[in-house]
């Protein structure tokens, strides 16, 4: 079978269906059976478990990774050989995240995404493929079309870069008191350009195989790196992706064979493709040293997530009745099950290798955008930078801003600590008990409240509002709040439906038992 693109877009497009482009996707085209085969173990799995009622549980240490012939045991004892971390990602104290394109913009004005990222501040922007970019029309298509005329240094680009400097300066001047950029194309080169591709589970909508739709992740994979390998090489930049949505090592091991095959391909030495994955997957944090072993030369470093992770979490446990979630803002990455995640993350990145190297911790996503009334956002950003101070005291080597703005206010907690990263802290090492076990589904006390419900309900209505106009990522905050300036909106994704359309979902089905919170309600 032949890959088939469709329509004219071949045509249209053919600055990234470049003839290298589709060469590479032919040759990785074979594995688009075995991505279909991971994903019909990982439904089975999921309908077995709930079927059985059985909870999820850590992986039998003498058997080996699917794909390779790493024991579990030699993945926890750290008898692999990892990735030595590349010098521009040896300091990350802040990664921005966001799409390289908006929806049915022209490219000037869609370029400026990428324009906003790299002149943020930020030491490293993820240009986002999945959550957070729309999947509508060919947004696929120009994200990886701005992300190679800006990497290229395009005219057009160049263009609106000088223009969003003057601006992010005039907004400086304002907020800080002070400019951030004195040389708009000294600063292009600051920030590492990182590509989020889409995960495995999903299909690419202008690509198919057969009769068969064709791996979106694979379809990512190629167009990024081919398209823009030689260029990063040439300045000396590294090519960095992550990688979403892994439940299983065997996983892992599935994205470093496409990876490899790719490397081969272009003639790129193996381990020259870095990734971060993101743990977003309960059954992930079940497998965090065999998903580092897996991924052998090519792993850096863990993301730690909110959203996606409760999101994964309600939906390994809607068969369990008595797994019932509080409200949305009860759960913060210290509140029972999170703080245990949290805690595995630190411990298998300081994990050493048998070479002795560590990897990265990036911290979780601060989504605040400083819009707002002067209480309102004195209050939130005391608040970005209080969270950022307990990551960085935690372990992590750095966090997310959600907006371009956020780099230069949570920025300063690393510098004042001024250490590149925390590789090689001391932490316990990994254990595997049934105790642990029971820490990754740990709930504790906290309210469930109809202001609660109100907020899962209005942000979800939001969402599907922003959604159906082409935006994955979008300013939302609950309705009670409209209008409150002092309340600011926070710059959310795809996981933010998800995961209050599941609270809502177990609330209903569970048979949640609500309190009435506020003056209001009782009224009613």
């Amino acid at each position: 079978m032949t890959l088939q693109i469709r329509d004219n877009l071949q045509d249209q497009y053919s600055d990234i269906y470049t003839t290298r482009a589709i060469e590479a996707l032919n040759h990785l085209a074979p594995f688009d059976a075995e991505q279909k085969a991971l994903m019909e173990q990982r439904t089975k799995r999921r309908l077995d478990r709930a079927k059985n009622k059985e909870y999820i549980q850590f992986l039998d240490p003498n058997s080996k990774i699917g794909r390779t012939e790493i024991t579990v045991q030699d993945a926890r004892d750290g008898n692999f050989t990892g990735a030595v971390i590349p010098h521009d990602l040896q300091r990350q104290w802040i990664q921005g995240t966001g799409p390289g394109a908006k929806p049915n913009a022209s490219i000037e004005s869609s370029i400026r995404n990428v324009a906003y990222a790299l002149l943020s501040g930020a030491d490293g922007w993820m240009f986002d493929g999945e959550d957070a970019l729309g999947q509508i029309n060919t947004m696929s298509l120009d994200n990886q079309r701005n992300l190679k005329l800006a990497i290229a240094k395009a005219d057009i680009f160049l263009g609106a870069a000088e223009q969003v400097a003057k601006e992010i300066n005039q907004w400086a001047v304002g907020f800080l008191g002070r400019e951030t950029i004195s040389d708009w194309k000294k600063q292009l080169d600051f920030t590492t350009k990182i590509f989020r591709v889409r995960g495995l589970h999903l299909d690419d909508r202008q690509i198919s195989l057969g009769d068969e739709g064709f791996s979106a992740s694979i379809t990512d994979l190629v167009l990024y790196v081919v398209n823009n390998c030689q260029i990063l090489q040439a300045e000396g930049s590294s090519i960095v992706l992550y990688l979403p949505k892994i439940q299983t090592a065997e996983e892992a091991a599935y994205w470093n064979d496409i990876i490899s095959t790719l490397e081969n391909h272009l003639d790129l030495e193996i381990g020259t493709i870095k990734v971060y994955v993101l743990v977003e997957q309960l059954e992930a944090t079940y497998q965090l040293m065999e998903i580092r072993a897996a991924l052998g030369p090519h792993f850096v470093g863990y993301n730690t997530g909110r959203w996606d992770y409760i999101n994964a979490v309600a939906d390994a446990l809607a068969w369990d009745e008595r797994f019932i979630n509080p409200n949305i803002e009860s759960i913060g990455m210290t509140y029972g099950y999170m703080r245990n995640y949290e805690d595995r993350v630190r411990r298998a990145v300081n994990t050493p290798d048998k070479h002795g190297n560590y990897a990265l911790w990036q911290g979780g996503m601060e989504p605040n955008i400083p819009v707002g009334s002067k209480d309102g956002v004195a209050a939130s950003m005391e608040k970005a930078v209080a969270g950022a101070v307990r990551e960085e005291s935690e372990g992590a080597s750095g966090k997310w801003v959600a907006h371009w703005k956020l780099g230069h206010i949570v920025r300063p907690v690393w510098e004042k600590v001024s250490k590149d990263n925390q590789t090689g802290r001391s932490f316990p090492l990994l254990t595997y008990t049934a105790e642990d076990a029971k820490g990754l589904m740990l709930l504790e006390p906290a309210p469930r409240t109809i202001r609660g419900a109100r907020n899962l309900l209005t942000v979800a209505i939001q969402y599907g509002n922003a959604f159906e106009q082409g935006f994955q990522a979008a300013a939302l905050k609950p309705a009670d709040f409209f209008g409150d300036d002092n309340i600011l909106y926070l710059m959310e994704d795809m996981a933010t439906g998800e995961i209050r359309l599941s609270i809502l979902w177990e609330w209903i089905h569970k048979g949640a038992e609500l309190t009435e919170d506020d003056e209001e309600t009782r009224l009613k």
